[in-house]
């Protein structure tokens, strides 16, 4: 049998591709980047401003797209600002060479993401008009495409791993941004080349609480769902911490001679794209395990993988067999970001009122990629000066248990007092 690929498909797909291939230049190499330069200390500033940008800007430049112009053309227009903030910041990383000053970097960096955050959403609701206008089913048609945003994500990553200029890896140079800059140039191009969006110029006017998705908050008065976004909070904590610090860690070997010429420790976005991987493959699982274990207990294996994410990095190291444990945290990277975050968003769309289901979801990603991200990237800062890694390299392990720790409590709790949606019904 013949499978019939559609142009829109394809297009859908390189969109995507170019999205994530946008977040993968500097996603997990900058905080080697930053260490290298000495803002090591800093590093959580710049992983916690994505989830400070990322609780007011994609509602913002939502109810552009939905009220004032084209939502494929606020991308492109999303995609300009952002790509020429990061370029702007490569090009002053360039010029200040070993002299690289917090404030300017900081600056031209955070009004980079606060317009790039918006567009992962964005994408979204472009893919979803075009499939619409074509007669596709999104929920059928779009996963296989959205999978080219990870592959994107991981081809970006390598690239970053193995690409040398001036004799160093992009992995640690400022380089790694001016690609980024330009990736994003590339898709402010690319975006206006996608069908148009419908604009809702008049109709039926909104409350500002509506417009905002404020009216989701009202879920907090069920207590299940109050436990459930509290924990999504808690989790969410988890979300950037090993991208802020993971190739940090692994670039802080190169100090010890027996380990300086591992292949984890000079080629570690190569490594880390084990886990973009796995998160890749976990996405089948999803509805075997679901099926086959319910929410609550798929939502427990996200938590407990995060417990193995982060012990695994404290017990492991470069050298064989020790590598094998940094791989195989990697693996069940994929268990501990998709299976709660799929699963979360299945559990609000079956349990929340059909007229605040957007914004329920809406509440659930501000929640997680948010308030959480922001919240435990400071924490997790927090943890990693206590510890005093920058200066005393071995002590990296004792911040990886930390963190460990912390996810184990989680998973502890939530496995105590959040029900089964299943069981409920049934009771």
């Amino acid at each position: 049998m013949q499978i019939k690929i559609k142009p829109i498909s394809v297009k859908l797909a390189v969109l995507n591709f170019l999205e994530f291939a946008v977040w993968g230049a500097y996603l997990t190499s900058l905080g080697r980047y930053l260490g290298n330069i000495g803002l090591g200390p800093q590093i959580k500033w710049f992983f916690a401003m994505q989830g400070i940008v990322s609780i007011f800007m994609p509602t913002l430049m939502g109810i552009v797209a939905d009220r004032k112009m084209e939502a494929q053309k606020v991308l492109a227009m999303c995609h300009a600002f952002a790509g020429l903030f990061m370029l702007a910041a490569g090009i002053y990383c360039m010029q200040a060479g070993d002299a690289v000053s917090f404030a300017p970097l900081f600056t031209l960096y955070s009004l980079s993401v606060a317009f790039f955050m918006p567009t992962i959403a964005l994408v979204n609701s472009v893919a979803y008009n075009a499939l619409g206008k074509e007669g596709m089913d999104p929920v059928k048609d779009y996963p296989p495409i959205r999978v080219f945003g990870t592959i994107g994500f991981i081809c970006s990553m390598l690239l970053t791993n193995f690409l040398s200029i001036g004799g160093a890896r992009m992995q640690e140079t400022f380089v790694q941004l001016i690609s980024s800059g330009i990736l994003s140039v590339v898709m402010c191009a690319y975006s206006l080349t996608m069908p148009k969006c419908p604009v809702n110029t008049g109709g039926e006017k909104q409350s500002l609480a509506d417009a905002l998705g404020l009216k989701a908050f009202s879920l907090f008065k069920d207590g299940q769902f109050a436990i459930f976004f509290i924990f999504s909070m808690l989790l969410g904590a988890s979300l950037q911490i090993t991208n802020g610090y993971a190739n940090t860690f692994l670039g802080s070997f190169a100090s010890n001679p027996a380990y300086a010429d591992a292949f984890a420790v000079k080629n570690s976005n190569a490594l880390i794209s084990i886990s973009q991987a796995a998160e890749t493959l976990c996405i089948l699982l999803i509805p075997f395990c679901m099926k086959k274990f319910g929410i609550k207990n798929v939502m427990l294996i996200a938590m407990f993988a995060w417990v193995l994410r982060f012990g695994l990095f404290g017990l492991g190291n470069p050298a064989m067999p020790g590598v094998l444990l940094f791989v195989l945290s990697c693996i069940v990277y994929g268990f501990a970001f998709d299976f709660f975050n799929i699963s979360g968003s299945l559990y609000v769309e079956q349990n929340a009122a059909e007229d605040i289901r957007s914004s329920a979801q809406g509440l659930f990603m501000m929640m997680t990629n948010g308030f959480g991200a922001t919240i435990g990237t400071l924490a997790a800062g927090a943890v990693v000066d206590a510890c005093d890694v920058f200066n005393t390299p071995t002590n990296w392990p004792n911040a990886w248990y930390i963190f460990a720790a912390y996810a184990l409590v989680v998973a502890i709790l939530f496995m105590i007092l959040f029900k089964d949606p299943a069981k409920k019904a049934k009771a």
